[in-house]
């Protein structure tokens, strides 16, 4: 059975999330192979928030490994095909510091290689982890303990109990997954709007609860042209409610809302994807990266991420449930206009959105087109 299909499984994943957002430790058992061939069960702590008592009882195992992402690992100059490497911490180390965990996992700081030793490839639970840290938009690294047969056993009772939560690697690897057509349209209501009269707001919920996502329904469905404007528009809260200058989203969403009314209604998609999908605290540890000299990119690998977290099967799941196939799409990522074809809907055209280059956030949209791809050349040439 798949961990979509299976929701015992669903639930153990979702309740791991809500575990270590609170900093409580999770096993992870692999269910991957055959019992000959699976990798150890890893003891997760995230190092998010770790208390200093907490990695005293990490760190005198001799198992205790830090597991970053491939992305961490290439700001710290080491090049893998892996998604993720283990770091054993050496004997030497016992004495390590909380700080000095989380400065290896996120900080523009060299690996401190006399507490640290090479790199191995992470295992399928040790993968496991970090899937489980970026669904819970924490810090994609994670303190873990490689288990023995014998340890694991000793553990149990506090599992029984309930003390300790014990969840699939394959679940936890794919928890990106399973909300997939799961997502629930929970309420809405009539809104107006400044610049639209006529709109509702449509809420869906994931289905562990973390997320929610807000469907802007801009004029009456039955008079929309065939093609249905949309604009899938990722939540900033520091640009689309306090006006930020270090991006243009509050402006695109605004300017999207009157497009859509413009060309005869259609739906803004209101994701929570904050900072491109890595969540607000991480968006603004980017920040700080980003006021030192890097990029936006270069800052969201230093803090062990992709230059785009975001995943687009909601915005699929959204435009099913109003019942709309086919669109025009207002964007310049090109990996939005493949992500809604992937997941069947009929993208007829694109219509750029553009907001106002300014020396605050020109480097943040020069390295958007440069390196991540989107569409902004135009604008961009305008302004110089």
């Amino acid at each position: 059975m798949s961990p979509k299909n299976d929701p015992i499984h669903m639930h153990q994943t979702e309740r791991a999330i809500f575990d270590l957002r609170r900093g409580v430790a999770v096993v992870i058992d692999d269910d991957t192979g055959s019992e000959t061939a699976r990798a150890p069960s890893v003891l997760v702590q995230p190092v998010e928030g770790l208390p200093d008592e907490e990695l005293a009882g990490f760190s005198g195992h001799r198992s205790a490994r830090l597991v970053i992402t491939r992305h961490r690992l290439r700001s710290l100059g080491v090049n893998t095909r892996a998604e993720a490497a283990s770091l054993p911490l050496r004997p030497t180390a016992s004495a390590v510091s909380a700080g000095i965990v989380l400065q290896a996992a996120c900080a523009d700081a060299p690996l401190d290689r006399e507490l640290f030793a090479e790199p191995q490839p992470a295992t399928v639970t040790e993968r496991a982890a970090l899937a489980l840290m970026r669904r819970a938009l924490l810090i994609p690294a994670a303190l873990t303990v490689r288990l023995n047969d014998r340890q694991r056993r000793a553990i149990q009772t506090q599992i029984d109990r309930g003390e300790l939560l014990t969840v699939p690697a394959r679940a936890a690897e794919h928890c990106f997954e399973l909300a997939a057509g799961l997502l629930k349209r929970v309420s809405e209501a009539r809104v107006p709007l400044n610049d639209v009269a006529e709109s509702r707001f449509v809420l869906f919920r994931e289905p562990d609860g973390l997320r929610e996502h807000v469907a802007v329904v801009i004029g009456h469905p039955e008079q929309w042209p065939d093609a249905v404007p949309v604009r899938m528009h990722s939540a900033c809260l520091t640009g689309d409610l306090f006006g930020s200058l270090r991006c243009d989203c509050g402006e695109q969403l605004r300017s999207g809302v009157r497009t859509i009314e413009e060309m005869g209604g259609g739906v803004l998609l209101y994701l929570a994807q904050e900072g491109r999908g890595i969540g607000l605290a991480n968006k603004l540890r980017a920040y700080t990266l980003q006021d030192q000299g890097h990029d936006t990119v270069d800052a969201d690998q230093i803090l062990g991420f992709g230059e785009d977290e975001r995943h687009y099967c909601v915005a699929v799941d959204m435009l099913a449930a109003l019942n709309i196939r086919k669109v025009r799409l207002l964007t310049n990522n090109p990996s939005k206009l493949r992500a809604l074809a992937q997941g069947g809907i009929e993208v007829a055209g694109r219509e750029k959105l553009y907001g106002q280059v300014t020396d605050e956030n020109r480097r943040y949209l020069t390295a958007k087109a440069s390196r991540s791809g989107h569409l902004l050349e135009e604008v961009l040439d305008a302004a110089k």
